[in-house]
This record gives structure tokens, C-alpha cells and sequence, in this order.
């Protein structure tokens, strides 16, 4: 089953696909005779087992006009997660020019004000410098968890999604990475030991904060649906393409990722307490193609404007295109 939220006249409100088109699930429910439709994803998803049959009832018997699919004003399928956790250098291709492996998922935070839906402007401000679109598979989180096994951690997701986790390496670089020289009685292995060392004598710590380069207005992209987790058979081998104005730039896998989905699952819950609603991004997806050698890498949305495509198996299709709000 597929849902969405779209802003219909002036108010968020969840939509279903029905074979080829797009309905509204209240209007299903109604025509299958089902009372009290829930009134966002949210409210939905913290039902549980129970109103997830319910729609899948009222997708299957009832009846809906379609919308007019050139109208929608998609919103984001999941409009208020408690959080949005991403996960860094999870492909292996990336991964490679690491100088050490921690062994475990590299975590960052994006901001829920950073999610836009299917067809809004990712805007880009002069002073952003380079950034870069990353194609990424993300799970909306099913249920409350706490330290949860990778074993059962399929068990805690509701459903799938596409986003696009952009990433401003101006930004970053720029203004988020700070550079020092420890004093030798300040020094402790753990400053050290993740990075090659230049030296005897080498005591620089670095710093880097993710937090203007990825969760900057527009910099999450996500739908436009969230596919039930029932319908995908399995999220590490799903193909994943990306397209800038209708050119390929990026054909991967999720089979590429360093760690499956399970294990970032159960290694984030070790740390964060995931609630219904949360999402979270795996990776991005970074094989290149054509004239895109690097895939996301490749494409510079600080200098290029035009639509970035990406479609992941069985997911669907999320667009968005590029403004630069100074031109």
C-alpha cells in the first residue's frame, strides 16, 4: 500500500494510491463504510496493526475520485517526525577512502523543518557553495524502541520512503569545521586514533558539524510515497537511479550499503529512543554514470539549476528542482 499527504484546500490531508491513481483515504474510507479515517500520517502510524488493516481495507474496497495528479501540492508523506537520522559513508564505495572503520553506522541529525515534499524547490543561497544531492533509502519507524536486536529490527518499521539528502559541503567545510592543535596534556587516544597521523608530533583535532549542510530549509526532500514495509521484500537490494534534467547521474543499490538495514536500525536504538513517525536515511547511493564519473558527487546544485530525479525500486519516483534564489 502506498500513502501520502498532500495540502488539500489549505489543509494537510492523507492520500492512497488506487491502481494508477491518486485518492484521498478519507473518501476511501467513507465509500467502504469505515468511520473516523485517521488525520495524518502520524495519527496512523500510532494507531497500529489495527487502523493499518483498516486502510488497507478501505484502499482495497472503497472508492475515490481521482485527484488531478498536475495539481497536487505534495507535502512530505510523514509531515512531523520527532527526528530525522542520517547515516554517513554508509556505501562502500565512500567508504573505501576512509582512514579508519569505526565498524559501526556514523550518525548525524537533520532538522524536521529541513523535509519538503515531491515537487517543491530545493533553494539554493549564493553563499551555500558547493552542494551536492545524495539518493538515499529512508524507513519511517513503526513503533517506540529502545536497544532493539537487528534480528527483530525489521519488525520496527511501517514503511519506505525516497529522499534526497542534500548536503552543502560549503557549508560545511566553510562554516562547520573547526581545526586545533591539542596541547600534549590534552591529548587522548580517541582524538588520534580515527585518522592516519603526520608524524610524531602530529596533535590536530578536527571538528565538523552537520548541521547547516544538511538540515537547512529544502535540504530534505522526501516521497512522494511511503510504501507499507509489507510490499518491500527486501530494503538491501533495492536499485536505486538518480537523473539531473532528465540525464543519468547515479545507478546504484542499496546492496551497497556498508551496513544493512537492521544494523543501523538496532545501532541507532541503542542511542536514540525511535518513536512512531521518526525517519531515518540509510546512505546515499553513489556509482556514477555517462558524463557523472562521481554520481552525486558530480552534480553541484550551486552551480547547476534543473530537476533532480530519483527512483528507487518499487518506491516510486521523487523530483525536485533546483532554485537559485540570488539569480
Amino acid at each position: 500500500m502506498k500513502l501520502g499527504t498532500i495540502n488539500h484546500n489549505g489543509r494537510p490531508a492523507l492520500v492512497a494510491q488506487k491502481g494508477e491513481a491518486t485518492v484521498l483515504l478519507a473518501e476511501l474510507y467513507q465509500s467502504a463504510g469505515l468511520d473516523n479515517p485517521p488525520a495524518s500520517m502520524n495519527d496512523l502510524i500510532e494507531a497500529g496493526d489495527a487502523e493499518l488493516a483498516r486502510a488497507r481495507k478501505a484502499v482495497k474496497e472503497g472508492s475515490a475520485k481521482p485527484l488531478d495528479e498536475g495539481a497536487i501540492d505534495w507535502l512530505p508523506p510523514q509531515t512531523r517526525p520527532s527526528k530525522v537520522l542520517g547515516v554517513a559513508f554508509n556505501n562502500m564505495g565512500i567508504r573505501k577512502s576512509a582512514h579508519r572503520d569505526a565498524g559501526v553506522p556514523n550518525f548525524f541529525l537533520k532538522a524536521p523543518s529541513c523535509l519538503i515534499g515531491h515537487g517543491k524547490p530545493v533553494i539554493m543561497e549564493e553563499h551555500y557553495g558547493e552542494t551536492i544531492p545524495e539518493l538515499e533509502l529512508a524507513a519511517i519507524i513503526g513503533k517506540r524502541c529502545r536497544k532493539i536486536s537487528v534480528e527483530d529490527a525489521r519488525d520496527a518499521i511501517f514503511g519506505y520512503t525516497i529522499t534526497n539528502d542534500v548536503t552543502s559541503h560549503g557549508l560545511k567545510f566553510g562554516l562547520d569545521s573547526i581545526a586545533t592543535t591539542r596541547e600534549p596534556d590534552l591529548i587522548r587516544p580517541h582524538h588520534l586514533a580515527w585518522r592516519n597521523l603526520h608524524g610524531e608530533d602530529d596533535r590536530d583535532v578536527y571538528f565538523v558539524y552537520h548541521t547547516r549542510s544538511k538540515a537547512t530549509d529544502t535540504f530534505g526532500p522526501i516521497g512522494p510515497w511511503l510504501t507499507t514495509a509489507d510490499e518491500v521484500a527486501d530494503p538491501n537490494a533495492l536499485e536505486v537511479k538518480g537523473w539531473f534534467d532528465g540525464e543519468p547521474f547515479a545507478i546504484d543499490s542499496t546492496a551497497s550499503y556498508r551496513f544493512k538495514i537492521e544494523e543501523v536500525i538496532a545501532e541507532a536504538s541503542n542511542y536514540f529512543t525511535l518513536e512512531p513517525g521518526d525517519v531515518i536515511c540509510f546512505g546515499t547511493s553513489a556509482k556514477g554514470v555517462g558524463k557523472f564519473p562521481n554520481g552525486h558527487r558530480s552534480v553541484n546544485m550551486h552551480k547547476l539549476s534543473g530537476v533532480i530525479d530519483i527512483e528507487i525500486e518499487g518506491l516510486g519516483r521523487l523530483s525536485n528542482p533546483v532554485v537559485h534564489a540570488w539569480k
